[in-house]
């Protein structure tokens, strides 16, 4: 009789836990930061889903001087400037395969995101998998951006974005909930 009993309840469990296990989707969260606030966000976003942290990395990282949106002829001014530009990246994923969900975070430039987010679309195969971006900003939110994105990227399965200025872990734990 215990030996059923027993069985029984292994049995229970181990459906229980197939059933969770199923539901859990690995999630990836990259990002691109210039200047370390993305990055900031990007790191917390990671702890409370527990995914995976990965950097877009540009293969010529950018300089002060790059930077500076009040000169025109400035690295990024240039490249904002010009819709096809695709910045050259580092550290590919080779495993992207992997990944159901990921969180595509960057600053916003010009309204939108900065063109070496579209290197990283192009990149990869998306097919499959649901994408929510993620942004920081000086003064602009991430509508623009998000509709470039899915206009750029129509067959994606994009979530809606957010902002996340000064984004507490409560808030982001909000977030990630409302994305499930």
């Amino acid at each position: 009789m215990m030996a059923a009993l027993l069985a029984i309840s292994l049995g229970a469990c181990s459906k229980a836990n197939k059933t969770k296990e199923n539901n859990d989707k690995k999630v990836l969260v990259a990002y691109f930061s210039a200047s370390g606030v993305t990055k900031g966000v990007a790191q917390q976003l990671a702890e409370v889903t527990g995914g995976t942290l990965h950097e877009i990395k540009p293969e010529q990282p950018y300089t002060d001087a790059d930077l500076d949106w009040h000169d025109k002829q400035s690295r990024s001014s240039v490249e904002m400037q010009d819709k096809s530009s695709r910045p050259a990246i580092t550290d590919k994923l080779a495993d992207m395969k992997d990944y159901d969900v990921v969180y595509v975070g960057f600053p916003i430039w010009w309204y939108t995101c900065p063109t070496i987010v579209n290197t990283f679309m192009e990149a990869y195969d998306f097919q499959g998998k649901t994408v929510i971006p993620f942004a920081t900003s000086g003064g602009s939110d991430i509508q623009k951006a998000c509709e470039d994105l899915k206009a750029a990227y129509p067959n994606v399965n994009w979530k809606k974005g957010k902002l996340l200025n000064h984004a507490s872990m409560d808030d982001l734990k909000e977030w990630v909930e409302s994305n499930k």
